[in-house]
């Protein structure tokens, strides 16, 4: 059975899907559906500069994460980013495992942004 469990854990983890979007689409996205994404940063580097609009949930502090997240509807899309990537793409992870079924990332983080 462990075989078996290796072999297909992680669809079992996942219900729904990362979509990594570049500048370009993230921006189109945010804008036409008047989306607040959510900056998965520190506070202080929030503080430093944000997306317009921005909900900082820091995904280092794992409580007020999960328990931010927990609160909102998992049918509506969710759209997340970070400084270049690699945050964020853990925080869309944990958003799968908790639910949500349609999670967006913006292709290189705020790096990218500006």
């Amino acid at each position: 059975m462990s075989f078996l469990s290796t072999l297909f854990g992680k669809k079992e983890e996942t219900t729904g899907n990362i979509t990594i979007l570049n500048k370009t689409e993230y921006a189109t996205q945010i804008i036409t559906n008047d989306i607040k994404p959510f900056d998965v940063r520190t506070a202080s580097e929030f503080n430093s500069g944000h997306i317009k609009k921005a909900i900082n949930v820091d995904v280092f502090n794992a409580g007020n994460f999960n328990k931010y997240f927990e609160k909102l509807d998992k049918d509506k899309p969710v759209y997340v980013y970070c400084r270049s990537g690699s945050r964020s793409q853990k925080a869309a992870r944990k958003l799968l495992k908790l639910g949500f079924s349609q999670v967006y990332d913006l292709k290189g983080g705020y790096s990218a942004w500006n």
